[in-house]
């Protein structure tokens, strides 16, 4: 084995004799001077060591050059210019991640964090600046009032419970007897705030019934004592697990025949349910929401709970908040409920909710009264949208309206590239469902259009749930407002039909469709709509009964006639009143009746068939006499096609 003086290994490393001595007595190697000898496998050992401590080094001065000393919070804007980007790249970034932040915002030190290290700097705080603003934050947060969500099955009586609550008659106004859209409401209770958000119960709502778990503290599970546990009785609690809310049982309809809250108790247990007087920690309390028993001490349970969750929220810095439901106003634009979580919402204050943005111009609480801000876990219809939200999207307070505008811009090219990536050619109609080509997908194009976003989502899931092997449903396009000219123009380009949810075919809509042959389907309660288009894949409509709009007619005076009752003097704006027509009674946007039959039609004294547009004529309903001046009559026949 052959030797190497330690002054030939220093030459050969470059470095001084004497580091290349102290080095070897580091790594255990006793040498006495310069002029001693080593090993080759040694002199292999030092190269290795040497290189590693250089690398070492370059890490070091490289990390060195690339900290960021901080002796106080830098704005949005300073982190721009020393990273040598543009603010609207930050802002982007950091919109991304649900983080807004304007120019000239300040930003938390995890923030500062979080820009630096994607950038590959270090960060370093002088006189503990991080430690006290966390501090600060936490200093600046305050009790809130819980947010409770009633979940059931249908026709268990979730929104009964909440009438009885807030002392309304909610349910009677409702189409089909079940609640079709969100509700958020507060009320108070002793002092203390309590927000309510009644969900529909019949499983088409599945989604809006998850929606709400989702932003809910406290769950109230509304089970009817003679039916007991129902499937989406289970739907609700596995979407109350989900979001890990505690979960209240109210046992209702305790006061009717037949009425067994301990089968409940039992049913609910093999869900994990268990009520406290058997060990476990569920809380079950027996009501009747429509004789309001047991209904105090079901809100001195919420206080409880929501005592023992200590619910706190901040009311500094930026609003944040969480669309529950949406829709077009005829005079408001664009509005949507929010429930409020984070800040104080105020008017004035510019947002951004998924792609959509805007300026607060008005919030108005569930009473329909208008106020000047929104604390946390306070619903408010909030109005100034540029466009509507989807349901369920987070709404973000921003400092500046450039940025408002800019975030939502940035997601509308995003959600466009989507669908473009996305988009497929389309085919086919409905009624071609029924003879499919054996071995052979068809597809069925739907454009669908509803008064509620929280009803539009509920209509696509449950229409997309439909198709099967035979039949792919396409949905080409959905939004919120009647049936319009461009549904009907994109309906006939892609040979599709649409489908109506509680909305109206508009005048001008109408005459294209028609002109074009497009079909298009109106509904009233979501049942029809699950019914029609399953009968239409199973091929079970034949013949399919038709609704045709025949004429509409103003009221512009109410008659009472003895033997007869009352008359609506009407005139005919659009096409023609026939007798023995149905008629459907809108008052404003609002349909207040639906099928009634015109038992009677007369010109002056005369009792005729049919009178066509232009003229006057006095209309009698079949047992209908709730009739107002400047009601509409839209007047339908019901056809059978083959």
């Amino acid at each position: 084995m052959s030797k190497i003086r330690v002054y030939k290994v220093a030459e050969s490393l470059g470095m001084p004799t004497k580091e290349v001595v102290d080095l070897l007595k580091e790594l255990g190697v006793e040498v006495k001077n310069h002029m001693s000898n080593i090993d080759e496998e040694l002199v292999e050992l030092l190269q290795e060591e040497v290189e590693y401590q250089k690398k070492k080094e370059e890490e070091a001065r490289k990390k060195q050059e690339k900290t960021l000393s901080f002796k106080s919070l830098p704005t949005l804007r300073e982190m721009a210019k020393i990273f040598n980007e543009e603010p609207e790249e930050l802002i982007l970034e950091l919109a991304d991640l649900n983080m807004i932040f304007s120019p000239k915002d300040f930003l938390p030190p995890l923030v500062v964090e979080r820009l630096a290290r994607a950038r590959g700097w270090y960060v370093k705080w002088e006189k503990d600046i991080k430690e006290l603003t966390m501090e600060t934050l936490n200093t600046e947060v305050y009790p809130r009032p819980p947010v409770v969500t009633i979940l059931g099955h249908v026709d268990h009586g979730k929104t009964t419970l909440l009438d009885a609550i807030r002392s309304s008659q909610v349910a009677e106004s409702e189409f089909g007897g079940i609640t079709q859209k969100i509700g958020a409401y507060q009320v108070e209770i002793n002092g203390r705030k309590i927000t309510f958000v009644d969900t529909p119960g019949h499983e088409a709502f599945t989604a809006m019934r998850a929606r709400g778990a989702q932003v809910t503290d406290i769950a109230v599970l509304v089970v009817a004592a003679d039916d007991g546990v129902m499937p989406q009785t289970v739907e609700a609690i596995q979407h109350a697990q989900a979001a890990n809310v505690p979960i209240i049982v109210a046992i209702n309809k305790i006061d009717k025949v037949g009425a067994n809250p301990e089968r409940v108790k039992q049913q609910l247990s093999e869900y994990g349910l268990i009520p406290e007087e058997w060990g476990g920690e569920t809380i079950f309390v027996n009501i009747s929401a429509l004789q309001k028993k047991g209904i105090s001490d079901l809100l001195d349970l919420i206080l409880l709970q929501a005592d023992l969750l200590g619910l706190q929220a901040r009311h500094t810095g930026y609003a944040t908040g969480v669309v529950i439901e949406s829709r077009l106003d005829r005079g408001k634009g664009p509005v949507a409920t929010v429930i409020v979580q984070e800040g104080i919402l105020k008017v004035g204050d510019y947002f951004v909710a998924g792609s959509s943005w805007g300026r607060v111009k008005s919030l108005f609480n569930d009473l329909g009264k208008a106020v000047s801000e929104a604390y946390p876990s306070a619903p408010v219809e909030v109005v100034g949208f540029s466009e509507l939200p989807l349901a369920g999207t987070k709404l973000m307070v921003t400092g500046e309206e450039r940025v408002a505008h800019l975030i939502a811009e940035r997601r509308k090219d995003r959600a466009k590239e989507k669908l473009l990536k996305e988009s497929q050619p389309y085919s086919m109609s409905l009624e071609e469902i029924l003879a499919p080509e054996e071995g052979k997908t068809r597809e069925l194009n739907l454009i669908l259009k509803a008064d509620f976003q929280g009803s539009l989502e509920a209509l696509e899931k449950t229409i997309t749930s439909l198709e099967g092997e035979e039949v792919k449903i396409n949905i080409l396009y959905k939004g919120v407002g009647n049936v319009t000219e461009t549904d009907i123009m994109l309906a006939s380009a892609s040979q599709g039909i649409v489908i109506g949810f509680n909305v109206k075919l508009l005048s001008e809509a109408a005459k294209i469709a028609k002109r074009e042959g497009v079909e298009v389907r109106l509904y009233r309660v979501i049942y029809e709509v699950i019914d029609d288009i399953e009968k239409a894949i199973k091929g079970l409509i034949e013949p399919r009964k038709v609704e045709e709009i025949i004429g509409r007619a103003e009221v512009r005076a109410i008659f009472k006639i003895p033997r007869v009752g009352l008359v609506a003097g009407s005139y005919v704006t659009q096409g023609k009143i026939e007798r023995g027509a149905l008629v459907r009674v809108w008052r404003g946007e609002e349909v207040v009746k639906e099928g009634v039959k015109i038992a009677s039609l007369r010109r002056f004294k005369e009792d005729v068939k049919e009178v066509t547009q232009g003229y006057e004529c006095g209309i009698g309903l079949e047992n209908f006499e709730n009739l107002q001046e400047g009601d509409i009559l839209e007047a339908y026949v019901i056809k059978e096609e083959k």
